[in-house]
């Protein structure tokens, strides 16, 4: 798989967690003894990113913390969706070139 592919689609992966765990944070807030996520957001040496979730020991709701984590995730996805778009739009180009 070509480098770029991968690393947008740990990217995506990524920010698709960061999304899953403001959402649990957001729809959880007031469940007694809910305690928040973070979704932990780690370089990987040979390009792209991991990601986990993470219990955090912090106790109620962030709003404001979780609304911004969202809209951090969503820009981060549709921008590596882009990447994707991109490149096969090149792989493609080259594929019709050579044939």
């Amino acid at each position: 798989m070509n480098a770029g592919f991968a690393i947008a689609r740990s990217a995506l992966t990524a920010a698709s967690l960061q999304l899953d765990s403001s959402a649990h944070n957001l729809a959880n807030t007031l469940t007694p003894g809910f305690r928040r996520q973070q979704a932990m957001l780690q370089d990987e040496p040979a390009g792209g990113v991991s990601a986990r979730q993470m219990p955090r020991a912090q106790a109620g709701s962030d709003l404001k913390g979780d609304t911004i984590n969202q809209m951090v995730a969503l820009y981060a996805f549709k921008a590596n969706l882009q990447v994707i778009k991109v490149q096969d739009r090149m792989l493609g180009s080259l594929l019709d070139t050579k044939t």
